[in-house]
C-alpha cells in the first residue's frame, strides 16, 4: 500500500494557482520529478492565464476556465511531442500561470529636471510625477520577452524598466500635444492622456497594456518659477510697464530698508537712520513711478489754482536711474521685456536725471 501511495504522488491530477500575495506577475507550477496525469484538471481563475511550455517552446495557452488535459485540449503540445491521438500516458511540461489583473499605483517621476521646448518660454526644465496601472494581455509575448524560464517574476523586477519608458516619452508627449507649458500645467488630465498615448506601443511590445496614467504634479525648477511669477505679475497689470515698476518698487521698499538697517548696526540709532533714509529714497522713486502712472491727472487742477510759475519737475538721482536700468536690463535678458519696451523706459528715465 505504501508503495502505491509513493507512486501516486508522482503524478499531478490538478494544476492551479491561488495568489497568496500582491506583486506576483508570473508563477511556475512546481513539477520537480512529477508528471502530469493524462486527463488531469487545469483550473485557470479569473484574472489568470496558463501557458504550457515544452522544452523552452511555448505550446498551448489557456484563459479562465476548467479544462481536462487530453490530446484534444493540448493540440500544440500534442504536435510538439508527436503524440498519437489516443495517447494516454502521463507527460512532463512546464506550466506557467500569469496574473492578468491590474497592477495599480505604480509610481513614476523625474529624478532630475528634464529639458523640453516650449512655445512661450523657449527651452524650459520641468519636473513631473504621478502613477500608472497596467496588466499582462499577451502572456506568450511576456514570457518570451521578459519573464522567460523564471519560476517567479514580480512587479518590482519590472518597475525600473517601465519607469524608464515613462520618462523617455515625456518630451515626445509634450511635443505631440502642441500645447505650451502653462496650458499643460493647468490641464494635467490632457497631459496624462498625451503621455499614455505615447506609451501604449512601448507597453504592447512587452505584452502589456497601459490601463491608466495620472500626472499628479507638473512644475518648474525654483529659478524658472520666479521668472514665471514675474511674468504672471506683468499679466495681472495688463502688461503695463509703469504699473509693474510701481508694484516692484513697493515690494522692494521693506526689503531694502531692512537690509540697510542690518548693515548699519541692527537696532542702533545709526542703523535706524540708514533704514529711514533708504525708505525715503525708495519712497521718492515710488512717487516718481506713481506720477508717471497717473499720467498727468493732476495737471489741470494745478494750472487752474494759481497763475504762479510752475514748480520745477522732481528729478531722479543718477544712482537711482542706474539701479532702475539694471533691473530693466535683467527683465529684458529674462525675456519679460521686449527691446522696444526697454528702450522706451530707458529714454523716459534719462529725461528725469537731475
Amino acid at each position: 500500500m505504501a508503495l502505491f501511495d509513493f507512486i501516486k504522488k508522482q503524478f499531478i491530477d490538478i494544476l492551479q494557482w491561488t495568489e497568496d500575495a500582491n506583486g506576483t506577475l508570473v508563477w511556475r507550477f512546481p513539477m520537480a520529478e512529477m508528471e502530469i496525469q493524462n486527463g488531469a484538471s487545469l483550473v485557470v481563475r479569473e484574472s489568470q492565464i496558463a501557458v504550457f511550455v515544452n522544452e523552452g517552446q511555448v505550446a498551448d495557452v489557456f484563459g479562465p476556465g476548467t479544462y481536462k488535459l487530453t490530446t484534444q485540449t493540448l493540440p500544440v503540445l500534442t504536435y510538439l511531442k508527436n503524440w498519437d491521438k489516443l495517447f494516454e500516458s502521463p507527460f512532463k511540461s512546464d506550466v506557467y500561470f500569469f496574473s492578468t489583473r491590474q497592477q495599480i499605483d505604480q509610481k513614476w517621476g523625474t529624478p532630475q529636471p528634464i529639458t523640453i521646448r516650449d512655445k512661450d518660454f523657449g527651452a524650459v526644465r520641468l519636473r513631473a510625477f504621478g502613477n500608472y496601472a497596467y496588466r499582462i494581455t499577451d502572456a506568450k509575448l511576456f514570457h518570451t520577452e521578459i519573464s522567460g524560464t523564471r519560476a517567479h517574476y514580480t512587479v518590482a523586477e519590472l518597475d525600473g524598466q517601465l519607469r524608464g519608458l515613462v520618462l523617455q516619452n515625456i518630451s515626445n508627449a509634450i511635443a505631440g500635444s502642441g500645447l505650451p507649458f502653462l496650458d499643460l500645467a493647468a490641464n494635467q488630465v490632457m497631459f496624462a492622456d498625451a503621455l499614455a498615448k505615447e506609451l501604449q506601443p512601448a507597453f504592447a511590445k512587452l505584452g502589456l497594456q497601459l490601463e491608466a496614467l495620472t500626472v499628479q504634479n507638473l512644475s518648474l525648477p525654483e529659478e524658472l518659477q520666479k521668472i514665471l511669477d514675474q511674468k504672471i505679475g506683468m499679466g495681472m497689470v495688463g502688461n503695463d510697464m509703469g504699473k509693474f515698476m510701481q508694484y516692484q518698487t513697493a515690494q522692494a521698499i521693506p526689503q531694502f530698508a531692512a537690509a540697510a538697517g542690518q548693515a548699519g548696526g541692527g537696532g542702533s540709532i545709526a542703523g535706524d537712520a540708514m533704514g529711514l533714509g533708504a525708505g525715503m529714497a525708495m519712497g521718492q522713486l515710488l512717487a516718481q513711478n506713481l506720477q508717471s502712472g497717473l499720467g498727468g491727472m493732476h495737471a489741470q487742477p494745478a494750472a487752474a489754482a494759481t497763475p504762479a510759475a510752475p514748480a520745477a519737475p522732481v528729478g531722479i538721482s543718477p544712482d537711482e536711474v542706474m539701479s532702475t536700468l539694471e533691473k530693466l536690463a535683467d527683465l529684458k535678458a529674462k525675456g519679460i521685456l521686449t527691446q522696444e519696451e526697454f528702450d522706451s523706459k530707458k529714454a523716459e528715465l534719462l529725461k528725469k536725471l537731475v
